[in-house]
């Protein structure tokens, strides 16, 4: 499925590195992850002798994991390699990483989207990007230039604003000219940075214009430490090998990315890059709770046969697989759009709309398909051994990092009104698979009516896009899935005839061939 993806998406000539890849994840990198779950992250804020360091000890097992990626490029491919279909190939890299350790992917993702922002500044981005694309990993806490590969992060929202960063109260203050460029020193609280040992981060304060957009580093142009503090690691329900923290700038150095009083517009590129990260994350935790449960089943006996061969299990598992697979073909199909969208404009506003689409549905099915997976297991399936309790933890993850459902339907309505023609682009999309699936014609037809009049959008924001949702996963399986698979999707999610919760899918689909194209 994931190969047949990658050679229609335009790049088929990463196969033979991916599948390298998959050998590297299969072998002692599950080992890795357990271990840097099982031993989280550490804050070190000062040493010894009382001195300041807000330093994060790690795992061995996670530099290994970090290490792995960054060998292979999963933060940096399409700038290294700008060729048709790295995005399709990077996210295929991710996608197989996620169903090893989902940890690790959040310096990798940011570090990825953090280039497109940084393009905005070109004499930072000619400094910063060599660090930021090369392939060696070095976790030392040393200035970047001494480094040999650096990774960037982000710190964006404050306990008053969470998701409404304009609300920030960070202030950027120039230390001599001001503007696009020039040295600030950077006085505030931030609620959430993750990987705080990155060597710098992209960051919002207010300047005089308005919110702004900063590169921050760890370490002054001197050497010496920046006024960046750790005030504490989170606590949190899944994502526990990876350190996600509350920080203090206290005339913090910083420079000015992009027009000043333009933050949102300059930060957005890496913010929508992320979120193709949590569809890429969400589809991949889909798989890996899917491979359990199948796995399980085909091993399990009870009742006097393998659950597997059991009808009723059988069904469960198809329509896990249906939804896996709508997920990953979405995913591939969004990737390409990033590969095509520094040439075509309708590509760019494909990428604009149907990356929130996809990032409020497939991140939402996540945790519901992996609960149902950890069901199929049984008890055996609710001990940490199984993998699946840490996937269950780690599912709501990408449904909240990078705006939550509301922020990501009214992102929609957003998108739809500033660019009316990423509608129709979208629309083109679902009618190249509209002839001759009746179920998915009359879907389209009546989401084009509720998309006619904007007016009234927002109370029924989820409703709406949920259906654009469904209607382009149905659309892609139609087009490129085996039909019994794009049948009884569209008979269960576009038709009503299945029911509110997965395994029950009617009795003529063809359940046990669904599941055995899953392995």
């Amino acid at each position: 499925m994931l190969l047949e993806g990658l050679r229609r998406e335009g790049a088929a000539w990463a196969e033979a590195k991916l599948l390298a890849f998959g050998e590297r994840l299969a072998g002692e990198a599950p080992i890795w992850a357990e271990q840097a779950n099982r031993y989280p992250p550490v804050l070190r804020a000062y040493d010894r002798y009382g001195h300041r360091i807000d330093e994060v000890e790690y795992h061995p097992a996670w530099h290994a994991l970090l290490q792995l990626a960054v060998e292979n490029a999963v933060h940096s491919l399409p700038w290294r390699e700008p060729r048709p279909g790295a995005h399709v190939a990077r996210s295929a890299f991710t996608y197989a990483l996620i169903q090893v350790e989902a940890g690790c992917a959040c310096p990798i993702a940011m570090t990825y989207s953090a280039v497109p922002a940084l393009r905005k500044q070109p004499e930072l981005a000619a400094e910063w990007e060599p660090r930021l694309t090369a392939t060696e990993y070095d976790p030392r806490m040393l200035p970047a230039r001494e480094k040999r590969g650096a990774l960037c992060g982000m710190a964006m929202t404050e306990k008053q604003g969470g998701s409404d960063v304009q609300a920030n109260t960070t202030r950027a203050v120039p230390l001599a000219a001001a503007g696009p460029g020039a040295e600030y020193a950077l006085t505030g609280h931030k609620w959430f940075c993750s990987a705080p040992m990155s060597d710098a981060f992209l960051v919002l304060a207010q300047a005089e214009r308005g919110l702004s957009c900063f590169l921050l580093p760890r370490f002054l142009p001197d050497g010496t430490r920046n006024r960046f503090h750790i005030q504490r690691l989170k606590d949190k329900l899944g994502d526990r090998s990876n350190a996600s923290s509350e920080v203090e700038f206290n005339g913090a150095w910083a420079r000015m990315v992009g027009e000043e009083g333009r933050g949102v517009p300059t930060i957005i590129d890496m913010v929508n890059h992320t979120r193709l990260d949590c569809v890429a994350g969400s589809a991949g935790l889909m798989r890996a709770a899917l491979v359990q449960a199948v796995h399980h089943a085909r091993h399990r006996s009870a009742f006097g046969k393998r659950l597997v061969e059991q009808p009723l299990m059988t069904n469960v598992l198809a329509d896990l697989c249906l939804e896996s697979e709508a997920a990953t073909l979405v995913l591939l199909r969004l990737a390409r759009a990033y590969d095509e969208a520094p040439h075509a404009a309708e590509a760019r506003a494909f990428a604009r709309l149907a990356t929130a689409v996809a990032k409020y549905w497939v991140c939402k099915r996540a945790p519901s398909v992996t609960v149902e997976a950890l069901e199929c297991c049984g008890g055996n399936g609710f001990v940490e051994e199984s993998v699946l309790p840490r996937i269950y933890r780690q599912a709501p993850l990408n449904s909240i990092w990078e705006g939550s459902g509301n922020v990501i339907c009214l992102d929609v309505l957003r998108a739809l009104q500033r660019r009316p023609e990423a509608c129709d682009v979208f629309f083109a999309e679902l009618d190249a698979a509209r002839s001759g699936e009746r179920r998915l014609d009359a879907w389209v037809s009546q989401l084009r009516d509720e998309l006619a009049h904007l007016e009234d959008f927002e109370p029924r924001a989820r409703r709406v896009v949920e259906r654009m949702a469904v209607a382009l996963c149905a659309a892609l399986l139609v087009r490129f899935a085996p039909p019994e698979l794009a049948d009884a999707y569209c008979a269960t999610r576009l038709a009503g005839e299945g029911g509110m919760n997965f395994g029950t899918l009617p009795p003529w689909v063809e359940s046990t061939a669904i599941v055995e194209r899953a392995l």
